[in-house]
């Protein structure tokens, strides 16, 4: 049985609806895109989080390594999965999201789920008691990843590309819409995000000793960076070298990662990213 949220204004809901669908389906194009047969891999680098859509990595000294104890030196690469194209962003569920404010001897009663789900939830969305109360994280492992495969021909590539980008841009969208209604929050040091009009007071803010800031969390208003991350990539230009090298960093652009993915499957991006891809710039050579 689906679990009702608050009673909302009912035209709010068949977007709401559709909000969930472009979620799971955008998770769906990207599994594809990168499944066993792909044309356009990615990779990962092994101590830090940047990522690269490409067969090779880049020579970019952007990376801080183990701990940030080491910075400038050459990227160590390893094969990407989905959790690293579209980083999971999770939040405590509330029944109600005017209820009491989480305590921190409280943080283990709560189910976590992905805040997407969780803000669609509170705007009148039915979403199951499964995906609720029973959510586990895709995990990251190339055995996950060999078990969605898809063999087909470039224009059927492209057009999964191109249904990909569509429900990235559509769910993007309609966050920011949900955002202008409905409270979120997310802490300016650890980009903790709960939905809500107040934040709550679990300590999780300064728990491993890389971060700077140890104590209560610093709430401040979230956007929709916070809740679908783009997570941006170096965007290489067909004029740029195979593989982008450092003294020419200021020249390249970047993407969002799942934009770039579905750029080099095929699909048309929209206008509005030529500016950061920096489409018509130049290069050194």
């Amino acid at each position: 049985m689906a679990i009702e949220g608050p009673s909302r204004p009912p035209e709010l809901h068949p977007p709401l609806r559709e909000e969930n669908y472009e979620r799971d389906r955008e998770r769906r194009g990207r599994e594809t895109d990168g499944g066993e047969d792909r044309e356009a891999a990615g990779e990962l680098s092994r101590f830090c989080p940047e990522v690269n859509i490409g067969d090779t990595g880049y020579q970019i000294k952007s990376y801080y390594g183990y701990k940030r104890i080491i910075k400038d030196q050459p990227h160590r690469w390893v094969d990407g999965h989905l959790n690293d194209i579209l980083a999971p962003v999770e939040a405590f569920h509330l029944q109600n999201m005017f209820q009491s404010i989480i305590k921190h001897d409280q943080r283990f009663d709560f189910d976590r789920v992905p805040t997407v789900v969780e803000l669609c939830y509170h705007a009148g969305a039915d979403v199951s008691d499964e995906v609720l109360h029973n959510h586990i994280p895709v995990p990251n492992s190339s055995k996950d990843d060999a078990s969605v495969t898809f063999s087909g021909s470039l224009e059927e590539w492209s057009l999964v590309a191109q249904r990909t980008l569509d429900a990235w841009e559509r769910l993007r969208i309609g966050v920011q819409k949900l955002l202008l209604v409905y409270p979120a929050k997310v802490c300016e040091h650890c980009l903790e995000v709960h939905v809500g009009p107040s934040g709550h007071k679990a300590r999780l803010c300064g728990v491993f000793k890389f971060e700077s800031w140890r104590g209560s969390h610093m709430w401040k208003k979230a956007e929709v960076d916070d809740l679908v991350p783009p997570k941006l990539v170096w965007h290489p230009r067909p004029h740029d070298p195979p593989v982008l090298v450092d003294s020419e960093r200021s020249f390249y652009g970047h993407a969002p990662a799942v934009v770039e993915l579905c750029m080099q499957a095929g699909a048309r991006v929209p206008s509005k990213y030529f500016c950061m891809m920096k489409v018509h710039g130049l290069t050194t050579k």
